[in-house]
């Protein structure tokens, strides 16, 4: 009987202490939390040198509310249950580890501050938890066109596709971005095009604008198309190699800048949304359907001039080489795959048009993940993600090759005239292939060279890639989708050739 009793008041004590244990590590547990989700916190130990700055500056922090979004409430999921605690540990151990481990000095933030890179850290629900209703009364149209496509495809969106700076500002982004080409009263504005009678380099002149640009002579020659199997990181779609001859042409030094671009736009734009055909300020050429205005910053906020043009669809490319080559009278297009390849080969033979092995240029390898790749050739010739600071270079920050082009490899991926397939060699046929054209139909262009955000292996003169055309338009809200601009891609441009007459 004693020992009933006994044994009773022990569990009763035994209850007692654990409930009072347990209220304690609540208790104490929830104070922890709190305390931890604190921005004072998230600064003691947060990788990050400017987010509290940069937070300061946003419409987050400094709107006309006087409401402060504090830092976990963006990025950390909604609290009150295990996924929050969850993405608390997740990103807290994230933190602490790049704050032992990471020298914060040699961190590219900007090349961090992407969408693809921010989906990562911040949540859309949370994003809903204060935004509840996505069509205020003072909404805009373009917002409420955009919202609403939202809401159709939330699955495949993310509210930062539209507002990736509104919790922390950016100095990049420009607001009410103009497209015009500054016209320095100074500088000649040209009447007539060059005229061109020697196959040799020439300067091409825009008319009507102050604008030209460079173009390099291309000897025709023979030269093997693709790469052979033993080549480090090769893929299927870049065999078997073929022999191919390229009958002489004209290449841009340069991919195709803002400048020209916009004097394009400036001369054929439509006014609105709609494509329509509109007449270009020179009386001998009209009916040139111009671009319709972008939804966005095509440029990203990195600025224009020099620089080469992005964002641009491959219609739009196309179209603008039909453009020029009526107010030029010569024969302007993009390059077929073979004339690219030929012309970035520049008589050399190997991975590149330098010397190097990828395999040493590569991230791909854990030694050089771990070491960091050898970037001592490579960063000479080609603007890749390793030296180009998440976006595109100005002319002039690299070597050209020995044909003398310039970017060709790397900066940006370049539109050429033909279909994508991954079979496109094997439809060849043996022997010496002349001026081949690709595939007759297709659903998306080659692309090629690599762009600032590729690693080295995705740089070789003989990878292919292709447009993705739905994906790049992926949060274009308008019905239908322009096709003339890509909103979800930043590593597009193109480069001209200009077609030579041999019996000129």
């Amino acid at each position: 009987m004693v020992r009933r009793r006994s044994y009773k008041r022990s569990r009763k004590y035994l209850v007692l202490v654990t409930a009072v244990l347990t209220a304690l590590f609540l208790f104490l547990g929830d104070r922890i939390v709190r305390y931890t989700s604190t921005n004072e916190f998230c600064y003691a130990c947060h990788a990050h040198p400017h987010a509290e700055e940069s937070w300061r500056k946003s419409a987050h922090y400094d709107n006309r509310t006087g409401i402060y979004v504090q830092c976990t409430e963006c990025h950390l999921p909604p609290p009150g249950n295990l996924d929050y605690l969850l993405a608390k540990a997740k990103h807290g151990a994230h933190s602490v580890y790049h704050q032992i481990f990471t020298d914060i000095e040699t961190v590219n933030w900007e090349a961090k501050r992407t969408v693809e890179a921010a989906v990562g850290f911040t949540y859309d629900e949370s994003c809903i938890k204060c935004h509840q209703n996505l069509f205020p009364m003072q909404l805009s149209s373009d917002g409420q066109q955009a919202h609403l496509y939202y809401s159709q495809n939330e699955d495949e969106l993310s509210c930062l596709n539209c507002h990736m700076f509104t919790g922390h500002y950016s100095d990049l982004v420009q607001e009410g971005v103009q497209f015009i080409v500054d016209q320095d009263v100074e500088r000649e504005i040209f009447t007539e095009p060059s005229t061109v009678k020697e196959f040799e380099d020439f300067t091409e002149k825009i008319p009507g604008t102050a604008i030209s640009f460079e173009m390099v002579a291309i000897e025709g020659g023979v030269f093997q198309m693709g790469s052979p199997p033993g080549e480090p990181y090769r893929q299927e779609d870049e065999g078997p190699v073929r022999d191919v001859e390229i009958s002489p042409f004209f290449m841009g030094r340069l991919e195709v800048s803002w400048d020209e671009f916009l004097a394009f736009y400036n001369q054929t734009a439509a006014e609105g949304r709609q494509d329509n055909v509109y007449a270009t300020n020179l009386g001998e050429v009209d009916a040139i359907t111009g671009p319709t205005p972008p939804w966005g910053l095509p440029d990203q906020g990195w600025g224009m001039g020099a620089r080469p043009a992005i964002t641009m669809t491959w219609h739009a490319a196309d179209t603008y080489c039909k453009w020029l080559s009526a107010i030029t009278g010569k024969t302007y297009r993009l390059p077929t795959e073979a004339e690219w390849e030929y012309a970035a080969r520049g008589g050399t033979t190997g991975p590149y048009f330098f010397d190097g092995d990828p395999r040493k240029f590569s991230r791909d390898r854990l030694w050089n993940r771990i070491f960091g790749p050898d970037t001592a050739v490579i960063n000479t010739y080609v603007i890749y993600n390793e030296n180009s600071m998440a976006r595109t270079q100005l002319p002039g920050t690299v070597q050209p090759n020995p044909f003398g082009l310039e970017h060709i490899l790397g900066n940006v991926y370049e539109f050429t005239g033909d279909w994508y397939a991954s079979d496109t060699y094997s439809m060849y046929p043996e022997g010496v292939v002349v001026d081949p054209t690709g595939p007759d139909s297709g659903r998306e262009r080659v692309i090629r060279g690599g762009s600032f955000n590729s690693d080295a292996s995705e740089v070789r003169v003989a990878a292919r890639s292709h447009t993705r055309h739905e994906q790049w338009q992926m949060t274009d809200p308008q019905i239908p989708k322009s096709i003339w601009w890509y909103t979800d891609t930043r590593e597009v441009g193109f480069r001209v050739v200009c077609e030579w007459d041999q019996d000129n």
